[in-house]
């Protein structure tokens, strides 16, 4: 599984990095991917911070 980041959509609410620090960080103002693929056993969290983007930034394919 691979996530993916919007970064233009972006608010810069760090709830990704905070739900799934494994996949995500901030990276100055934005949030960005730190894993790719997403690690094993850590797909569903990883769905899971994308569904709670409040700006439906994030994708996990």
């Amino acid at each position: 599984m691979k996530a993916v980041i919007d970064e233009a959509s972006c608010i810069s609410c760090g709830l990704c990095a905070s739900e799934c620090p494994e996949v995500f960080e901030m990276k100055g103002e934005k949030a960005a991917v730190i894993a790719t693929p997403v690690p094993a056993g850590k797909e569903e969290t990883c769905k899971t911070a994308a569904a709670n983007c409040p700006v439906s930034c994030i994708k996990c394919e």
